[in-house]
């Protein structure tokens, strides 16, 4: 098991900021799951600028999943 972080506005989008889940082999299918089972999530992941991080290191892309222990979806960050 792995935790799944979700920050900002995803988290509100979800309803839920942190869950612990058996993570599939890649990034792309853990995406895909959690739009499975919430559109409205899937549809906020797949926007701009959403960023994932596995193990507290962001990633561009698909990133193998295997032995990880935490996957977090951050929304665009903005500065002031």
């Amino acid at each position: 098991m792995a935790k799944v972080l979700l920050f900002g506005r995803l988290a509100d989008v979800a309803g839920w900021r942190e869950r612990e889940l058996v993570l599939p082999p890649s990034l792309t299918s853990l995406r895909d799951r959690l739009a499975g089972e919430d559109p409205a999530l899937g549809a906020a992941l797949s926007g701009p600028g959403v960023q994932a991080a596995v193990d507290q290191v962001l990633t561009r892309g698909d990133a193998a999943l295997a032995g990880v222990s935490e996957v977090a979806f951050l929304p665009p960050m903005s500065g002031g």
